[in-house]
């Protein structure tokens, strides 16, 4: 039989928002295996590395130059019974590294039986029929909108941004900040749907300005964050609610006008959640959350679709009626965007490892299609040895050097390269590096034999 490793060419994507040249971590990755045709050109923004059997850009073995779904299609055993008859042959999820530049579109992910409604009307801007919940993890630190604020937050900016409730209404403005007045916190379903609701008619008529009227608010607001960046978004009456960071918001305002002026999205910002991820941090998005990445390198994991209804900070299709209908309207802080990781429990360090507080940490969202498992191996000899899991997996190496052991098949492993590990079968990673940077690898998979906790799942 043959050995389930496999090294994997994967292919890159190039949107205009992706980092430039050798600046984009997306890009090196792809260039250390990649087709003899491809080198990095200094002018070009590169933005998304796929790795996966998603047929928008396939992953091929890098010895056979045969693509990943074909293999998996004629190898049930690379995928396990259980994964290829509940996906469909495929791969049930699709790894990526994204390399950010300026903002990708203010956006969710709709939830089966939309994405299924919108593939059947509309299957050009919706290639899909899956959902697409996704995780990111920060590799270089992070910027990003996810999620609705806490409503307290989003009534101070209505107070505060003055050219924010010109373009809501002050009508809209004053019966929303009538409605959540002191139930933010309730946790009586009727109170918490009625604040949603608020949220929704609100969010909508902000949704709904005209051109006209954005760029009128743009020039305001742009004007008072750059005459009065230590003071912008704040008020010395309601000093308890203000941001904490006044200038840097006023920072973000002026370089995301920059990047797309006159755009709905500069103000949806004052409707999200700001999130700051340090590389390691992480944050889950179901289906149906509004979000929007703003810069650094990423690890991002998702259910293996390519659907995506966008509403701002794009020149792609906007489908703002769909987006303001879908929203699940949650809000929270930004803390409870966050997903932390646990320690990797089917995994034995060896010596080596353990006294050089090597980890291996699980990311594990509430879905079962994925779930990722960071390993950092700190010193020359340092080794983790993974159970086999009852479906696929994929590992990219991010920093460091080693190798990768698959039964009798061993391979050097680098910065970039990308392998597939086929169900069931044991993985050995080991550092060979000789210097202080940590051997760093990613490795996600898809196991449907109860290991991890599948809050959705079956």
């Amino acid at each position: 039989m043959q050995v389930p490793l496999l090294r994997l060419q994967c292919g890159v994507n190039s949107y205009d928002w992706g980092k430039v040249g050798q600046d984009s971590a997306a890009a090196k990755y792809a260039a250390t295996t990649a087709a003899s045709e491809f080198s990095i050109e200094a002018e070009k923004p590169y933005a998304e590395l796929w790795m996966g059997t998603h047929p928008s850009l396939p992953s091929k073995d890098v010895e056979t130059q045969r693509t990943l779904l074909d293999m998996v299609q004629d190898n049930q055993a690379l995928m396990s019974a259980e994964v290829s008859e509940r996906y469909g042959q495929k791969l049930p999820f699709l790894f990526k590294v994204l390399s950010i530049r300026k903002a990708l579109s203010i956006q969710a992910h709709p939830n089966k039986n939309l994405a299924e409604k919108l593939h059947a009307r509309d299957s050009r801007n919706y290639p899909d029929d899956n959902h697409k919940p996704e995780m990111a993890i920060a590799i270089t630190p992070f910027e990003g909108l996810c999620g609705f604020r806490p409503l307290g937050e989003i009534v101070h900016f209505l107070n505060t941004v003055a050219p924010l409730r010109e373009l809501v209404g002050t009508e809209a403005a004053t019966e929303f900040e009538n409605t959540v007045k002191c139930s933010e916190d309730s946790e009586d379903p009727t109170v918490t749907d009625k604040n949603k609701d608020a949220l929704r008619t609100l969010f909508t008529s902000l949704m709904k300005s005209s051109p006209e009227s954005i760029e009128a608010a743009t020039q305001k607001l742009t004007a008072a964050a750059q005459d009065s960046p230590d003071t912008f978004a704040t008020s010395a009456s309601t000093s308890e609610t203000n941001p904490s960071n006044p200038e840097e918001l006023a920072a973000l305002a002026i370089r995301l006008n920059g990047q797309f002026p006159n755009d709905i999205g500069l103000f949806v910002f004052f409707f999200l959640n700001f999130v700051q991820l340090s590389p390691g941090e992480a944050m889950f998005l179901k289906a149906d959350d509004i979000h929007a990445y703003i810069s650094g390198d990423i690890i991002e994991c998702m259910a293996s679709s390519d659907n995506v209804v966008r509403a701002g900070f794009t020149p792609k299709f906007k489908d703002v009626g769909t987006l303001t209908e879908m929203l699940t309207y949650s809000y929270a802080p930004i803390e409870e965007q966050k997903l932390e990781p646990t320690d990797y429990p089917y995994v034995v360090l060896n010596a080596s490892a353990y006294s050089s507080a090597s980890s291996s940490l699980l990311y594990d969202p509430p879905i079962e299609e994925f779930s990722v498992v960071k390993t950092d191996l700190k010193r020359t000899g340092a080794k983790a040895t993974f159970d086999g899991v009852v479906g696929p997996s994929i590992l990219i190496c991010t920093g460091g050097t080693g190798k990768i052991t698959v039964g009798n098949k061993t391979q050097e492993v680098k910065e970039g390269y990308v392998f597939f590990v086929g169900a069931d079968a044991e993985c050995i990673i080991e550092s060979t590096g000789t210097g202080e940077d940590a051997f760093t690898t990613y490795k996600a998979f898809c196991d449907l034999t109860g290991k991890e906790d599948m809050v959705n799942g079956n």
